[in-house]
């Protein structure tokens, strides 16, 4: 008989290089898969790992689909440092595109270019809005912030679908659920011609900056870890839980509202039903591969989007399913999950009159 036995010392190298021997297990996992479904698994990991990188077009596609999983991780780094589970970006996500899209409906042909600011600001403040509910919710009747977060989801997204099959809905747009084309000064500025790349690589970015100085360099930063890693330390040392949740939440919120502001101001330029693209859910899957550390997480967004766009060209071109892309994600979660449990833990092999005492 066989027993999981808590090991003295966690390696610190195999605690870095974890999320590498997941990755390779995922890959091995996914060519047998790609076996059994009848494709040449060296063909099928070629369009999944090269073909999103072979040109500069290509790349620069994977830096759309990285920014907002790099800024929805991002913030849920806090959280989940903080011990506080926000697993609702995806609302918080469709809440700021929502009042992003709202603003960019305002603008006529006559606006300037700086309605882009009012735009993304609308972006931030609608998930920080959002996330601000579970926050109450969890702050006033001690309610589960796992469940709140995630149940408001469905909120957004029929907020969303109100709006676009109602009051938004394009008169122009042939019956469509969707709303009016916004107006060209709307449009996120972009950084290469002929490239969908926009300002928005450069925000996200800068925010890895911002949080690696807010986590390791300043007492704010210090005291959300505290609170997270050890609560009775905290309160012992003075730092306010109560200030941490909301801190955690509303930095959450508002990275995700911005990444759905970024996500309809640019690349997608309307609101239709099809705004819930699933971002906020994978960016838990980003945060946690990349350590919760912002230098990891830009690595595990960009392998994130990787396994996106190798999805898409694996339905065009091998007449694989859609849901290969969900299948990854899920393999390199549970390979992850698998190789940090035997990191912190080992087997141990029991005789059997031990084991039968």
């Amino acid at each position: 008989m066989f027993k999981l036995e808590q090991r003295p010392e966690v390696s610190r190298f195999w605690s870095i290089a974890s999320p590498l021997l997941a990755l390779v297990v995922t890959v091995v996992l996914g060519s047998l898969l790609f076996i059994a479904l009848g494709k040449d698994p060296v063909r099928s990991l070629q369009v999944f790992f090269w073909e999103p990188i072979s040109s500069g077009y290509r790349f620069g596609e994977l830096l759309v689909k990285a920014t907002p999983l790099l800024l929805i991780a991002l913030g849920l780094a806090v959280c989940f440092r903080s011990n506080v589970w926000n697993i609702g970006a995806e609302g918080q996500f469709v809440m700021g595109a929502v009042a992003a899209g709202g603003i960019a409906l305002l603008a006529g042909k006559d606006t300037t270019h700086w309605i882009v600011v009012p735009i993304l600001l609308a972006g931030v403040l609608g998930g920080m809005a959002w996330a601000a509910i579970t926050g109450v919710l969890r702050d006033k009747f001690n309610a589960n912030e796992i469940l709140v977060s995630l149940m408001l989801v469905y909120v957004a997204t029929l907020t969303l679908n109100y709006l676009v099959f109602g009051p938004w809905k394009d008169p122009a747009g042939y019956n469509f659920p969707q709303s009016k084309t916004f107006e060209a000064v709307t449009q996120i500025p972009r950084l290469f011609p002929g490239s969908r790349v926009n300002i928005g690589v450069l925000i996200a970015l800068a925010g890895v900056v911002a949080l690696w100085i807010f986590l390791f360099r300043t007492r704010a930063g210090f005291a959300q870890q505290v609170g997270g890693l050890a609560p009775a330390a905290a309160r012992y040392a003075g730092f306010s839980s109560r200030k941490a949740l909301w801190t955690a939440l509303l930095i959450s919120g508002g990275a995700a509202g911005l990444a759905g502001g970024l996500e309809v101001a640019g690349p997608l330029g309307q609101l239709t039903p099809y705004v819930p693209a699933g971002y906020g859910f994978a960016a838990i899957i980003v945060a946690f591969v990349g350590r919760l550390h912002p230098v990891g997480m830009v690595f595990s967004a960009l392998l994130m989007s990787m396994f996106y766009i190798g999805g898409e060209l694996a339905q065009s071109r091998l007449g694989l399913p859609k849901s290969l892309t969900g299948v990854f994600q899920g393999l390199l979660l549970f390979t992850l999950l698998a190789c940090d449990t035997l990191i912190a833990y080992r087997f141990r092999f029991l005789p059997s009159a031990v084991a039968k005492a």
